[in-house]
């Protein structure tokens, strides 16, 4: 009997969502998948913005770019993208008319561009300034890639929040203060120019580099195993590959860095370890057993973000 009402579970399970049916659902609601999007109508899309040219540096700044924003072409209007919008809006018309859109939002309807879609459609629409939301599920509405430029985004990462006064008048500017307190938690960040979506952030102690790479799971980390059993996984000295993370059906490896490595002492290494990743996914040869061990290290460190 057991047996049987799993395998139903399992049937109601999206294909291919990789979440088992009593694993918690990677919308963020607390519940198990099978009892949330994982149920008989449920919807939960693990590749929200699979196909857009910006996918992964909208991963990045949705999931952990602390302030960094992008103009967003809509027909013949232009939107600004934000990391993070004041008050964690989803989406805010300005005084001006201009329209901002936050990524780093949570509405848990299962497919975040379905809700930005919406949330943007909605602001578009809208003349009185003020914040927009959405209250209801936005059901079978536009996407964020039927409504944009399908492009590569132009990102600029910023060390604070100082671009939410950028359009504000001069009485409005004693925010400043406050938001020269609330700057002070971000940590430096930039985005490396020499190869796509990867993030360097001082955390402290430690500098890390996250990157969001747009490779199939397992052939990624056959390849990541077979550097890491060769050595060739290391950025710079004392670096080290600590684990990785899932982020909206992507793979985003991070490296722990000595203190005082910055960003630009990056920009040679990374690139030269995306070749040596590019041959090593070339690779056709079964794992030898040093690389199924570096396999398995790397497996065990992994985080799913929802």
């Amino acid at each position: 009997m057991a047996k049987r009402s799993r395998t139903k579970a399992r049937d109601r399970a999206p294909a291919g969502d990789g979440v088992g049916p009593r694993e918690p659902c990677p919308c963020g609601s607390g519940k198990r998948y099978k009892a949330c999007h994982g149920s008989a109508g449920g919807v939960f899309v693990v590749r929200p913005f699979e196909g857009m040219a910006a996918e992964r540096d909208l991963v990045a700044l949705r999931e952990f770019v602390p302030s960094a924003t992008a103009p967003l072409r809509v027909g013949d209007r232009t939107v600004t993208l934000g990391s993070l919008l004041p008050m964690a809006a989803p989406a805010m018309v300005r005084d001006s008319g201009e329209v901002w859109l936050g990524l780093q939002v949570r509405h848990s309807f299962g497919d975040p561009s379905r809700d930005l879609g919406a949330v943007l459609e909605k602001a578009l629409a809208t003349d009185e300034p003020g914040v927009v939301g959405l209250v209801d599920p936005p059901g079978a509405g536009v996407r964020l890639q039927d409504l944009v430029t399908d492009e590569p985004l132009d990102i600029t990462v910023h060390q604070g929040f100082e671009w939410w006064l950028d359009d504000v008048s001069d009485q409005e500017a004693g925010m400043a203060e406050a938001l020269e307190q609330a700057g002070e938690a971000v940590a430096p960040s930039a985005r490396l120019v020499s190869v796509e979506a990867a993030y360097w952030v001082d955390a402290g102690p430690k500098e890390h580099l996250r990157w969001v790479l747009p490779y199939a799971e397992s052939p990624l980390m056959d390849a990541l195993a077979r550097l890491r059993a060769a050595g060739d996984d290391v950025l710079v000295a004392d670096s080290k590959l600590v684990g990785m993370f899932r982020a909206h059906g992507l793979v985003v490896p991070v490296w722990d860095l000595p203190p005082g490595t910055g960003a630009e002492a990056l920009e040679e290494p990374v690139a030269a370890l995306q070749e040596r990743l590019t041959a090593a996914l070339g690779e056709a040869t079964d794992l030898t057993p040093e690389e199924r061990s570096a396999r398995v290290e790397l497996a065990n460190r992994q985080v799913t973000l929802r």
